[in-house]
């Protein structure tokens, strides 16, 4: 048969042949040319070593490192390998643990991980253990010691941002993101060790190395010729202000609440404080499961980032963007005045005011200096009944829409996981809750902060951002560079300017001038800062929780946010303390401090006084602790209520089968049925 009559047949032999030529020379070159199979084949006399490398050093705005790394040794098994005439007795003398404990730690590695696959036996073993495992590791086959690097804290500061890494989980095994993990290998659980995870990580390497005759590994095989090099984790640069993150925490010592502040420039976050705070260090080492169930406990919740998570009204601090609204629709001008006389009458209910004195109100500047509850609200019905927008469900939209570009009601895109988004109404949600029915006198809490809307610390601060570029603002973030390139690709997204609708700059000067007149006359003088034009606005929000079953009456929440110099700032500031009074009070001085110690490095000694009564005030109401436990027990029954449901489920749908099967038995196999005939 020739080529020419039936060629098909002389292309399908030729493929046949050619793909078998390749297989069987892609098999003498793994059996007789590679050596790396070889060794992974000969695991007796050359050991296979997985070098975990050092994880990246985060540094803060001036170059201080924020942690740095440690290293410790793991102590793994691999069951299978373990022979049963290991004297167990001598290698609990080794480790300094009981038999009871042996088997125990044992039995957990089994039902983890198997008894196939190397898995930690005991983590981040003393010196004295380690020396004395290394003297006697040719006694205990099956076992050998893993280097690890952990982590190490100069300072007692910045937990909450910088997070703190853990084994692996088996359900986070499952997710595509930590799919080139292992069982054993440690990963950022949160804070930036978890947002820039594979940034911080650097690449595993193995080395191969030869064992002695008591089956220690010693020099490199070939001469380290089949070693994979391990690759260290990529540092990471932050806008964060060590020095002030730490001076913020103190003064935020005993108190409940949050500080968030960023510059306004760049978006990079200069402090971020959750209170109560926590000692980075307490979650590294071998006691970091046990502390951190001493901290999950803890009543006042120091592991739940505020600054980003929590959700408060934001009182009076909202003024100023209810006035921005407002001018630029063109509801009022600057020079608008409201007749106040201490509440505010004109829906079904008064409204008070802490002011009484004719003419507090007489302009938008005044009206803001002072704090007028009256003026805003009505301010805030004349913008969402606007005849130009067609009725109030539209006037309330449109007031979204600006709320909306102004960053609250949705999250920042802040460079940490598990940030809140906050409450922003919509005439959805009020048609929800009111079936269809409300008007501006129903929703008028809102113009004031209160009501509805609730918003994070972060979202507050980032506000004042805009109030201070005028009508943009960055994304807030950490992370200025990493590995000193401030351009890497990951860092993208934050460059990005975000342009707030189109306000004009007029409406924007305004705003700065009246909350400048907020510290220089109005509420919050005690923050005012000689050679410092600071523009800020007090808060004080209403705070109801139920204890033992009741609806309580709590201490207001002091709110503050600010931001400084007025032309070119610098900071941008939120302040929240929880059960703490007047805005005025305890969070103004706050923020005030912090900006003068980030402008000045330093506190003037004429503000001691005030420095020293912040750092010694305790501010943590006792009933944060009722308040928690009844959560707590809340939870306990709910959770009961839910194992006794899903055991009565299943239950019912075993009694339910076992039925089935009774019935299909009856029907087919009854004396009597399907008989063959």
């Amino acid at each position: 048969m020739s080529f020419a009559a039936n060629p098909r047949q002389f292309v399908i032999r030729f493929i046949f042949i050619g793909v078998a030529v390749v297989i069987l020379t892609r098999l003498l070159f793994l059996q007789v040319f590679e050596d790396k199979y070889k060794v992974m084949a000969n695991d007796i006399t050359i050991y296979r070593k997985v070098v975990y490398p050092p994880r990246g050093v985060i540094y803060d705005r001036k170059g201080k490192p924020m942690l740095y790394n440690s290293v410790v040794y793991d102590l793994a098994v691999t069951p299978n390998n373990v022979p049963k005439s290991l004297d167990t007795a001598q290698l609990c003398d080794v480790l300094s643990i009981d038999k009871a404990s042996f088997k125990k730690l044992m039995y957990r590695v089994v039902i983890r991980n198997g008894y196939m696959r190397q898995s930690p036996f005991i983590e981040q073993l003393d010196l004295a253990q380690t020396a004395r495992f290394q003297e006697n590791a040719y006694m205990f086959p099956g076992f050998e010691l893993v280097e690890r690097n952990i982590r190490a804290y100069p300072n007692a500061s910045a937990g909450i941002i910088l997070g703190y890494i853990g084994e692996v989980s088996p359900g986070m095994l499952k997710k595509d993101r930590y799919a080139s993990y292992t069982q054993g290998d440690y990963v950022g659980m949160n804070g930036l060790e978890s947002s820039y995870e594979e940034v911080l990580r650097g690449q595993r390497g193995v080395h191969f190395l030869e064992r002695d005759n008591f089956n220690r590994p010693r020099d490199p095989y070939q001469g380290g010729a089949l070693d994979t090099p391990e690759v260290a984790g990529r540092s990471l640069q932050l806008y964060l202000d060590a020095s002030l993150q730490a001076y913020a925490e103190k003064l935020m010592a005993n108190k409940i609440g949050s500080v968030v502040a960023i510059d306004p420039q760049t978006g990079g976050i200069l402090s971020m404080v959750s209170s109560p705070s926590y000692d980075p260090n307490l979650l590294c080492g071998s006691e970091r499961a046990r502390n951190f169930s001493k901290l999950y406990r803890d009543a006042t919740h120091p592991l739940f980032n505020r600054a980003m998570q929590a959700s408060y009204q934001p009182g009076s601090t909202i003024k100023p963007m209810t006035g921005v609204v407002a001018l630029d629709v063109g509801a009022i001008s600057p020079s608008y005045g409201y007749p106040c006389f201490g509440s505010y009458n004109a829906c079904s209910r008064p409204i008070a005011c802490e002011h009484h004195d004719a003419g507090h109100a007489a302009n938008f500047r005044l009206a803001l200096a002072h704090s007028c509850n009256s003026y805003f609200c009505n301010i805030f019905r004349m913008t969402v009944d606007s005849k130009k927008f067609g009725g109030v469900k539209k006037g309330l939209e449109k007031w979204h829409d600006y709320f909306y570009s102004f960053g609250y009601g949705h999250k920042t895109g802040v460079d940490l996981p598990y940030e809140g988004k906050g409450l922003l109404p919509d005439s959805s949600y009020y048609n929800d809750r009111y079936n269809g029915v409300w008007n501006s006198c129903t929703v008028v809490f809102v113009g004031m902060g209160q009501g509805e809307l609730a918003l994070t610390p972060l979202q507050m601060a980032n506000g004042m951002c805009i109030l201070a570029n005028k009508g943009y603002y960055y994304t807030p973030h950490f992370v200025r560079a990493i590995d000193s390139n401030s351009k890497d690709p990951l860092l993208k997204q934050y460059k990005e300017k975000h342009q707030v609708l189109h306000i004009a700059d007029t409406t924007f000067s305004l705003i700065g001038r009246a909350m400048q007149d907020v510290v220089e006359s109005g509420t919050a003088r005690g923050a005012k800062l000689d050679g410092v034009d600071i523009c800020a606005k007090t808060g004080t929000v209403e705070n109801k929780a139920i204890v033992n079953g009741q609806v309580m009456k709590m201490k207001n929440h002091s709110m503050f946010v600010a931001f400084a110099p007025r032309e070119n700032p610098k900071i941008a500031i939120a302040v929240a303390v929880e059960n703490a009074g007047f805005g005025a009070a305890w969070a103004a001085p706050i923020a005030s401090l912090m900006i003068e110690k980030y402008l000045h490095d330093t506190i003037a000694t004429s503000r001691k006084p005030m420095e020293d009564k912040l750092l010694n005030a305790h501010l943590i109401d006792k009933n944060v602790y009722l308040i928690d436990s009844a959560q707590r027990l809340r939870d306990q029954r709910n959770y009961e209520l839910r194992q006794e449901r899903k055991r009565l489920k299943d239950s019912t749908e075993r009694v339910t089968d076992s039925l089935m099967v009774q019935a299909w038995i009856h029907r087919n196999l009854s004396p009597g049925k399907n008989r063959r005939k």
